[in-house]
């Protein structure tokens, strides 16, 4: 019985190093991992941990450990935590940009990944004013941009409801005149987003 439990021992010891080293960003204790157990990467994907350390790395913007990982396992950048993110959501959402390019360079499709709420990683750089995120993902990926948004109608109408005029300027360079004048569920265009707002604050 002891003989069995070991090797289990072994690998829990082995994931513990991979957490600590994922909240640290320590590359060299990741390459020391891996060589010492190449399949450790593949346990990851298949689901062993909730959140991957590419999730840590992604949320904390380590970028080369990031960076390596994604090198290492390229199929991490497809797995979702409990809340249906990706890595690629959480760079985009903290606005890691090396981070963010070091992603979807290898999952590009990525881009188009939903999280619980229905957002995609520019939708979710949109909404909390990562500009130059929002640059990277639209020149990688300009249908990203075009996703509806669930409840709120296109990602313009997300930049009006969070004020993030900026972001908003660039993505209406970057989309046509139709999906500019698209309606949310109500068919409130963002022009009528953006008079209701300025009503509200006249009124107050």
């Amino acid at each position: 019985m002891e003989a069995q439990t070991q090797p289990k021992r072994g690998a829990r010891e082995m994931e513990e190093r991979l957490k600590k080293a994922a909240l640290e960003g320590n590359t060299q204790e990741l390459l020391e991992i891996h060589k010492g157990n190449p399949l450790l990467l593949d346990i990851v994907t298949v689901g062993s941990f909730d959140t991957t350390p590419l999730h840590v790395a992604a949320l904390r913007g380590h970028t080369d450990f990031a960076e390596r990982l994604v090198i290492l396992k390229p199929d991490l950048a497809e797995c979702l935590d409990s809340s249906g993110s990706s890595a690629l959501h959480l760079a985009s959402a903290k606005g890691y940009v090396p981070i963010v390019m070091a992603l979807v360079s290898k999952k590009p499709n990525m881009c188009l990944a939903r999280d619980r709420d229905g957002l995609n990683p520019l939708h979710l750089a949109a909404k909390k004013g990562r500009v130059e995120v929002v640059k990277e993902l639209v020149r990688i990926r300009p249908d990203a941009a075009e996703a509806s948004v669930d409840q709120v109608g296109t990602v313009l109408h997300l930049c009006v409801k969070h004020f993030q005029l900026e972001a908003l300027k660039l993505l209406m360079e970057a989309v046509t005149d139709a999906f500019i004048h698209a309606g949310d569920a109500y068919g409130n265009t963002i022009l009528h987003l953006a008079v209701g707002d300025k009503q509200t604050e006249v009124g107050s």
